[in-house]
């Protein structure tokens, strides 16, 4: 099946706690902010189809990451390209000088994209560019002076992540240039300076690099570090789009990599372009693009095509061999769910353990728990009477967690959707605990405390009706409970 063969509209298949424009084309979530107690989402949109065209920024708000209102669009393409993506920051002292005095203007750094520069061969086709919002977002005025960063010779130059740095007093900008991270300073976001540039040689380097996001964590030990998020496409783990990230220091100017190590924020097929939201103080606020580039114009659904993942929450954590961060859902997910509708204690797995009482009224939304102290290798399977399996499960053999799609449903509409991916185990020591996150067509896998994640995308033709452990090893199970989530639309 291609893009174009799918024409009836497809509810069975729309997420409830996961965002998902009314209708057409969405990719990266851009401009992500905090602000006055409303989440802001907006996201590279196409109004007009759901595959991907002419960039356009849409825009969603929620006041608790659970429910999201669409709004109208926030910025459209113009003379000088289209709207690609970028980050939005509240200019809390009007620095930019677009509000009146005294005022707090919301200030979005976008890429603009040339199609024109494009069709004529140019490789200088990607600006970056100011606009500003002085009504809490909902609407924005281009800045007259775009753009604020010309293009210095490159073909890949897109994707700003501003950020404020107190101690300088000075916006950085961290730009993704092709194979390479350049971060740009400025103390009014209109005038900008080349600080640095990291990248080149380091890490994995398949594809080109997207969407970087710079952040402070402060480590178990107490100490702050500094982790770049850098997107990927191609040349993911398991093919296709991915994140990955480096842990270091940044003194204002460089950063500084502890170690060469390449690390993956998520190992499965569908996580891409995240970045984290301004304006969260508490904690760092993570969200993605529930996709991959290999196929994500093909997705059986209609009239929208692709979600976001659930929002995360990102720490640094130590493992067996070293620092690496892990994610878990948003605190707020929490209120989704209901009481248990299945719990086994202490009990051992020497047979195939029937689960499917557990799914009785979830409609394919809930959340599988499972705690060992002794891992072993099993297999969740879940399956229906139309003949489909998705299968989640661990390799002790191989140290690995890995979900496979292969017989789960509707897989056709491309050759790279159907597949079994393994992410590596990072836990400390052999305890684990597994966290399995469900909506409708997506399963978001949580291991050993947010160190070993998956995102995956699958599209049964009917809801999954049983579900079974099963271990070859004897997995002595501590707990494992299946709860429902509610519907919060």
């Amino acid at each position: 099946m291609t893009h174009a063969a799918v024409a009836a509209h497809t509810p069975q298949f729309r997420p409830a706690f996961h965002f998902t424009p009314a209708g057409n084309w969405m990719n990266d979530p851009n401009g992500l902010i905090f602000h006055r107690g409303v989440y802001h989402l907006f996201f590279q949109y196409h109004p007009d189809s759901s595959v991907w065209g002419p960039m356009h920024w849409g825009h969603a708000t929620s006041t608790d990451l659970l429910r999201w209102q669409q709004q109208p669009i926030a910025l459209r393409p113009d003379a000088l390209g289209m709207i690609f993506s970028g980050s939005a920051v509240v200019d809390h002292e009007n620095r930019a000088g677009f509000g009146p005095t005294g005022s707090s203007p919301l200030v979005a750094m976008f890429t603009h994209h040339d199609r024109a520069a494009e069709k004529a061969g140019r490789i200088d086709r990607q600006h970056q560019s100011l606009a500003y919002s002085l009504d809490e977002g909902r609407s924005w005025t281009k800045h007259a002076g775009n753009p604020v960063i010309a293009n210095p010779g490159r073909q890949d130059f897109r994707d700003p992540k501003l950020r404020w740095l107190p101690e300088r007093q000075r916006w950085i900008a961290s730009l993704a240039c092709g194979d390479r991270i350049a971060f740009y300073s400025s103390p009014d976001l209109r005038a900008w300076t080349l600080e640095s540039e990291f990248g080149a040689g380091v890490g994995a380097h398949g594809g080109v690099w997207e969407c970087p996001d710079l952040l402070p964590l402060t480590g178990p030990d107490g100490r702050t570090r500094w982790v770049l998020l850098v997107s990927l496409t191609p040349g993911g783990p398991n093919g296709g789009s991915a994140t990955q990230y480096f842990i270091g220091q940044f003194d204002g100017h460089r950063f500084t990599p502890d170690d060469t190590q390449v690390r993956w924020l998520d190992v499965g097929p569908d996580n891409y372009a995240g970045v984290t939201w301004d304006g969260v103080h508490d904690r760092a606020l993570f969200i993605g693009w529930m996709s991959n580039w290999r196929y994500a114009k093909d997705l059986p659904t209609a009239p929208w095509r692709s979600a976001m993942t659930m929002p995360r929450e990102l720490a640094l954590r130590q493992a067996d061999d070293g620092m690496w961060v892990a994610s878990l859902p948003a605190r707020e997910l929490l209120a989704l769910q209901q009481p248990a509708t299945l719990t086994c204690r202490q009990q051992r797995i020497d047979r195939p353990l029937d689960l499917s009482a557990g799914l009785s009224g979830s409609q394919g939304r809930f959340v599988l728990r499972l705690a060992t102290a002794a891992l072993r290798g099993f297999t969740l399977a879940l399956a229906n009477d139309a003949g489909d399996a998705l299968r989640i499960g661990y390799d002790d053999t191989a140290h690995q967690w890995w979900v496979d799609r292969r017989d789960s449903g509707e897989v056709g509409f491309h050759p790279d959707f159907a597949g079994r991916h393994a992410a590596p185990r990072l836990g400390v020591g052999n305890a684990a605990d597994l966290q399995l996150w469900f909506d409708a067509t997506s399963v978001e896998l949580f291991a050993d405390g947010g160190l070993s994640t998956m995102t995956s995308l699958f599209f049964p033709r009917q809801p999954w009706q049983r579900a079974t452990l099963a271990s070859p090893d004897q997995l002595m199970l501590d707990e494992l409970t299946i709860q429902p989530l509610r519907d919060p639309r």
